[in-house]
């Protein structure tokens, strides 16, 4: 297969776990006869630097024509210190996110055995976790009407929802749910928000269209809560772009590490893969952060593009790895801590 990948390292540590990423992917390529042609652009704080804005229109002819988009973080302190700047790099996210159509966030959580006693969870709580929280990316209140008024001391956000919006996203959560072990829990917050009934009531009119699945509906709350008891009790969850980032951050924690979730965002027809960390700019340029997570959402990309034996092939080195203790510092337990670069050999060398 031929495959024509747009590659966005980004900001921070997002150079470093790309390449290794890269390493791994050739190396499938190369096992399985595939021909990956990789086209780098620019993105985030790096974009602004070079052109001035965080997601260039070069960038999104690149990305847009691809086959699909593997990218690294976005973020950079200097931005994040300074309230009055005008443009941010998260703003190339949001305007990638929207103008690709990547409106679903695909967001898996398991545990690896090797790891399962680093989690600061109990074993008995998270041991068999295998959950994935489909998160709303182009609506309600990262997107809404916002501003400042009374002289700048009283600020709005507003979370705004059409049923369309949400339908497309439900879809998705139906039909991953038949694919797994149909279930599927809408989380919202519909003893208050407006928006929240109106997911509520529109995910209830699909219910019929999907007799086989089971369907719950649970206030975000109270779902954060149970994340943390009970997190094998949930399977596909469906949620709005707010609440999903807050849950996804919180389940990452599960497996051990965020640096070792991997995730992919969806939409009609591109696909973009990324890990769910962020920049982590006080490690970057010294080859310390964990790319696992970037290797694993090329796992990711390959079964999408249905190369389940490729997609296999990466995770069981990652497992490898993480079995063997070839993993960098932040899963060390002892004096020897592998670097960023190395584990990445070590991947591309084990495939």
């Amino acid at each position: 297969m031929k495959l024509d990948i747009a590659l966005l390292a980004g900001d921070g540590i997002g150079p470093e776990v790309i390449d290794q990423a890269v390493k791994v992917c050739d190396a499938i390529a190369t096992k399985y006869k595939h021909e990956i042609s990789w086209k780098p652009a620019l993105t985030g704080a790096a974009a602004i630097d070079a052109v001035g804005e965080p997601y260039p229109d070069e960038t999104h002819e690149v990305c847009a024509s691809a086959d699909a988009v593997l990218f690294g973080a976005i973020g950079h302190p200097r931005f994040d210190n300074d309230p009055s700047a005008k443009v941010r790099p998260e703003q190339g996210l949001l305007k990638m996110r929207q103008k690709l159509g990547l409106f679903a966030n695909v967001r898996p959580t398991f545990t690896f055995p090797s790891l399962i006693d680093k989690s600061p969870l109990k074993r008995e709580r998270i041991e068999g976790t295998d959950l994935i929280i489909l998160r709303e990316l182009t609506g309600g209140v990262y997107f809404g009407e916002r501003g400042r008024k009374d002289d700048g001391n009283t600020a709005f956000d507003t979370m705004t929802y059409t049923r369309a919006e949400i339908q497309r996203l439900a879809k998705k959560g139906f039909e991953m749910a038949m694919n797994r072990s149909k279930r599927l829990c809408c989380v919202d917050k519909a003893n208050v928000l407006e928006s929240s009934r109106l997911w509520r009531e529109t995910v209830q009119a699909m219910e019929k269209d999907y007799p086989e699945v089971e369907v719950s509906y649970e206030f975000v709350d109270a779902v954060a809560m149970r994340l943390v008891q009970w997190p094998k009790g949930y399977d596909v969850i469906i949620t709005e772009n707010l609440f999903g980032d807050i849950l996804t951050d919180e389940a990452s924690v599960i497996s051990g590490s965020m640096g070792l979730m991997p995730s992919a965002s969806v939409g009609e027809k591109t696909k973009l893969y990324e890990p769910i960390h962020g920049s982590y700019p006080q490690a970057a340029g010294k080859d310390i952060a964990n790319p696992l997570a970037t290797v694993l959402s090329a796992a990711m990309l390959f079964e999408d593009f249905g190369l389940q034996q490729e997609a296999d092939d990466i995770r069981r080195v990652v497992n490898k790895s993480l079995a063997e203790g070839i993993v960098t510092e932040d899963l060390s337990e002892d004096a020897k801590a592998y670097k960023t670069s190395e584990v990445g050999d070590w991947l591309a060398k084990n495939v």
